[in-house]
């Protein structure tokens, strides 16, 4: 027995997956991707996340991820923060063979006391979006990065810039060319960055 799920922010990178996961890059239909979901981390520090929410017309990539139902009880942990929206496999389109994903396919939505904008006190980390976009470029190249940037709300959003001394707890290390890239990149967006304390 599996479990099925769509994956859009961190899930995207193969890295932070089980071993026993497998994915397959598409795109969902009807669904926009957020900086809209506020709260604590393990530690008590205020984080922004990655959420998504109904739009009619709307399309992002990401993956079919696909593992041993055991997993599911570890998975839910890690995405505590979210609901499960069951049955949006009509929805996603694999990118090879155009096919939809399984009938059971869920999704992780943030819960309401979650849904709301970071702020200050709750900024995006620099190492969960370098981990994100790694995950992006590794599927689509920097056309992957390109589609993250411009298919996700709220980068109004201060970035907390910790690079350098990671906090998100399943961070990865950047070349320096890639690391160059996605700054240039994220430059357009005009975001802000905040120093750590």
């Amino acid at each position: 027995m599996t479990i099925s799920y769509f994956g859009y922010g961190s899930l995207v990178n193969s890295a932070t997956l089980p071993e026993t996961a497998q994915v397959r890059p598409g795109r969902l239909e009807g669904w926009v991707r957020e900086w809209r979901i506020r709260g604590s981390n393990q530690t008590g520090r205020g984080v922004c996340s990655l959420s998504v929410a109904p739009e009619e017309g709307a399309r992002i990539r990401g993956v079919l991820a696909t593992e041993p139902k055991d997993g599911l009880a570890k998975l839910e942990q890690r995405e505590w923060k979210y609901d499960r929206i069951d049955g949006v496999g009509g929805a996603f389109r694999c990118d090879l063979e155009n096919l939809p994903g399984p009938d059971d396919m869920f999704l992780f939505r943030s819960k309401p006391e979650h849904n709301d904008w970071g702020d200050a006190d709750h900024p995006i980390l620099q190492s969960y979006l370098d981990c994100v976009l790694a995950g992006f470029h590794a599927l689509w190249g920097e056309d992957g990065v390109i589609h993250f940037l411009e298919t996700t709300r709220g980068w109004h959003v201060p970035i907390l810039a910790d690079r350098g001394e990671p906090i998100y707890p399943r961070a990865i290390r950047l070349e320096a060319v890639m690391a160059e890239m996605i700054d240039d990149h994220l430059a357009g967006q005009k975001v802000r960055y905040l120093a750590p304390a």
